[in-house]
């Protein structure tokens, strides 16, 4: 796995082995900073679930402020750690070696807030609508915020969090990416798109 685009473009990524873990394919990874391309740009990341950091880490490249990657394998977090140091990454980041909704109470007590969110369990995860509501509750979001949500297309995710509602789903194979965010006008036209 490499860094497609950006400053770290083309650096090679070390994966995890043995976990459950499924990473983000390239095309879809791509297909995603396509679409993040006009917000990315000293944005606050929040990788949450976040294996090898390669999410993360192609947020940097592309211009994100500061990422923080929230993961609760001591084994991934290692990964997270080489990747950085391969990239020669050592500012802008926190690593929080945490489950996630532990991380994410730990986040509205701290009162911080992010540009975008990726959050990216394994797809038979129960954390999904747990996590989704701490975010929404705690207003973890900024205004004009981005949540966006990798799951199985075949298990779509709640029709809202409180005022956290989808905007768009991006389908690729058995993957999907519902983007979300906050005060969406209810009667808007969803968007949504499928990758061949």
């Amino acid at each position: 796995m490499r860094v497609i685009s950006g400053l770290y473009k083309g650096r090679r990524l070390k994966t995890l082995e043995g976990l459950n873990i499924r990473p983000t394919s390239d095309r879809m990874r791509e297909t995603l900073f396509n679409v993040l391309s006009p917000v990315i740009e000293d944005a606050s990341f929040l990788d949450i679930c976040a294996g090898s950091g390669a999410i993360g880490i192609e947020a940097l490249s592309r211009g994100a402020s500061k990422v923080t990657f929230v993961e609760s394998s001591r084994k991934a977090v290692e990964v997270i750690r080489e990747n950085l140091n391969h990239c020669g990454i050592s500012e802008d980041v926190a690593i929080v070696n945490r489950d996630a909704i532990a991380a994410m109470k730990h986040s509205a007590s701290e009162g911080l807030k992010f540009d975008i969110i990726y959050f990216d369990p394994p797809y038979a995860s129960d954390i999904y609508s747990p996590v989704m509501w701490q975010i929404a509750r705690n207003h973890l979001l900024s205004e004009d915020g981005i949540l966006i949500a990798e799951h199985r297309r075949q298990e779509p995710l709640a029709p809202n969090y409180g005022e956290m509602r989808p905007y768009r789903e991006i389908i690729q194979g058995e993957s999907c990416l519902t983007f979300f965010r906050m005060d969406m006008d209810k009667d808007k036209k969803d968007e949504s798109e499928t990758i061949d």
